[in-house]
C-alpha cells in the first residue's frame, strides 16, 4: 500500500451526509464511509435507524493517514462542525440516531477524545456544556450505497441546500489550510 499508514475514527455528529461531506475534503483523509453504530440491531437499514428504535447513531468511519492529520485534529474538526451541546439532536434532526458520539477504537483514542473534549470545553467555543458521548469500540454497519457521497451527488436537494451546504461551507472556511488541493 505504498507505505501509507492508516487509522480509523468512528464519529457520530448528526446526519452522516453532513459529516461525510466535511471530512472527505480534508487532507490526510483517505476515505469516509457513512453508516450506523452503537445500537442493538444487526445489519440495520436507514429506515430502521431513522425510527430511533435500533439504538444506532448515524456515523462516519474516517480512514486517515495520521502523518498528515492527527486523530486529535479530526476531533477538533468534529467538535467545531456540528453542535455537540444538544442531546439527541442536530438542528431539526431529532432522535438518538443524531446524537453526538465518539466511538474510540482503543484506550489511546479514548484518552485523546477526553483530552480534546476538555480542550474544546475550556475554549468556550460553545455556550452550553458538551454532551458528546465518548464510547468504546462499536461495530460499524456500512450504510446503503445511495447514502455514499450523498451531498456530492445531490447538492440541489432541499435538505442538502438548506442544511449540508452551509455546514460544508463553514468547515471549508474554518479549515481552509487543511483542505485537499
Amino acid at each position: 500500500m505504498n507505505g501509507t499508514v492508516t487509522e480509523t475514527a468512528l464519529l457520530g455528529g448528526g446526519c452522516f451526509w453532513c459529516t461525510e461531506a466535511i471530512f472527505s475534503g480534508l487532507r490526510g483523509v483517505l476515505s469516509v464511509k457513512p453508516g450506523y453504530a452503537g445500537g442493538h440491531t444487526a445489519s440495520p437499514s436507514y429506515e430502521a435507524v431513522c425510527t430511533g428504535q435500533t439504538g444506532h447513531a448515524e456515523v462516519v468511519e474516517v480512514t486517515f493517514d495520521p502523518r498528515e492529520i492527527s486523530y486529535a485534529d479530526l476531533l477538533r474538526v468534529f467538535y467545531t462542525t456540528h453542535d455537540p451541546t444538544t442531546p439527541d439532536r442536530q438542528g431539526n434532526d431529532v432522535g438518538s440516531q443524531y446524537r453526538s458520539v465518539i466511538f474510540a477504537r482503543d484506550e489511546s483514542q479514548s484518552a485523546t477524545a477526553r483530552e480534546v473534549t476538555k480542550e474544546i470545553s475550556e475554549a468556550g467555543i460553545w455556550r452550553d456544556p458538551l454532551v458528546t458521548e465518548i464510547a468504546g469500540p462499536a461495530h460499524f454497519w456500512e450504510a446503503e450505497a445511495k447514502h455514499h457521497d450523498y451531498f456530492a451527488r445531490n447538492p440541489e436537494t432541499a435538505y442538502c441546500a438548506a442544511v449540508v451546504a452551509p455546514k460544508v461551507s463553514k468547515a471549508r472556511k474554518m479549515y481552509r489550510d487543511r483542505l485537499k488541493a
